[in-house]
């Protein structure tokens, strides 16, 4: 052969050589694991469109929370799903200090303290009667300034109970300056803010509506961004970094890698990207009927947000990855 000896396929001989060379390397510690604390349960429940992902009773919820700890994760991200009874039109039981969100928050922060990373989501869609991530004017629109007031006391409450991090998700125009505000007027200057600040009104998040027990009508695409757009995307960005975020995410994660990669190109804040239900359950449905390496998929697709740009992850298998990274080689 007349070209010379180049031979890339030296560098994937064997396991230690190909981990000797890796240029994506994930770690427990940028994995957040999103965990659903249900008003009333006694066991946790399995969640159907789910497999195992489950509802936590507050005591499964701080069992959980010791095993993070232990795993290396980085952080929990909290939802609280209250009973049908607690939801009203401005869903105030996510203001309540004794609603489900709020006690689960403190229940982690007397488990585990600063070990690791506690945040809870900042949004009303699942303490509302209709199911949207705000208050609802007279026509049936969601008021963005309303809802503001509205997230400003739902983040003091979230402090006050506990959390290092609030993540805003509601995609409102202005809430992340509103939100900073709040919580260093009430004193929480301490307390960071993670903005959802590109969140897709896209067709992965069944299985979550589920798992929040969301009396959703209709869908979100007046706030949530549209999926074709990019710009748009880093619009929303520099708007949310300029007003104070400490961190930004992306959701979903797998079908916007491009956007993940455009993100950490634009900011020296951390960039995060939320791997939702839809993406979860995909692979366990295709794993479960034998189409692929379950355990393959999960680190792959983990590797891939991470190779564009995402140093933080939120996802359903984080404890499981985290096993899955020590054992791997």
């Amino acid at each position: 052969m007349s070209f010379p000896d180049i031979r890339p396929r030296r560098l994937r001989r064997t396991p230690a050589i190909r981990r000797l060379v890796e240029e994506t390397r994930l770690s427990p510690a940028e994995l957040i694991l999103p965990l659903f604390v249900k008003e009333g349960l006694t066991e946790p429940r399995p969640i159907g469109s789910m497999p195992g992902v489950v509802q936590h009773s507050r005591e499964s919820l701080r069992k959980v929370a010791h095993e993070a700890v232990s795993a290396g994760i980085g952080g929990l991200m909290l939802f609280g799903v209250p009973e049908d009874a607690n939801k009203d039109e401005t869903g105030s039981a996510g203001l309540d200090p004794d609603g489900i969100l709020n006690v689960g928050l403190r229940d982690v922060i007397a488990e585990v303290g600063d070990a690791t990373v506690v945040m809870g989501d900042l949004c009303l869609d699942e303490f509302t009667s209709h199911g949207h991530c705000g208050v609802l004017a007279p026509d049936g629109s969601v008021d963005n300034d309303a809802t503001l007031q509205v997230y400003a006391e739902m983040a003091v409450a979230q402090a006050v109970a506990g959390a290092h991090v609030v993540g805003p998700s509601g995609m409102m125009d202005g809430q992340i300056g509103v939100i900073r505000k709040a919580l260093d007027r009430a004193g929480h200057q301490d307390v960071g803010v993670l903005a959802y600040a590109v969140k897709y009104a896209g067709a992965f998040y069944g299985p979550f509506r589920e798992a929040v027990e969301s009396t959703l009508q209709g869908d979100r695409r007046q706030y949530q961004q549209d999926p074709p757009n990019l710009r748009e995307a880093l619009r929303e960005v520099d708007l949310d970094v300029a007003e104070g975020a400490d961190m930004v995410m992306v959701k979903p994660a797998l079908p916007y890698l491009d956007v993940i990669a455009a993100v950490r190109d634009r900011v020296t804040v951390p960039v995060a990207a939320y791997q939702v239900s839809g993406e979860y359950s995909m692979i366990e449905a295709a794993a479960a009927n034998g189409w692929i390496d379950r355990e393959r998929a999960i680190l792959e697709s983990l590797t891939s947000i991470k190779r564009a740009g995402a140093q933080i992850t939120l996802t359903y298998w984080a404890l499981e990855a985290a096993h899955l990274l020590r054992t791997r080689y």
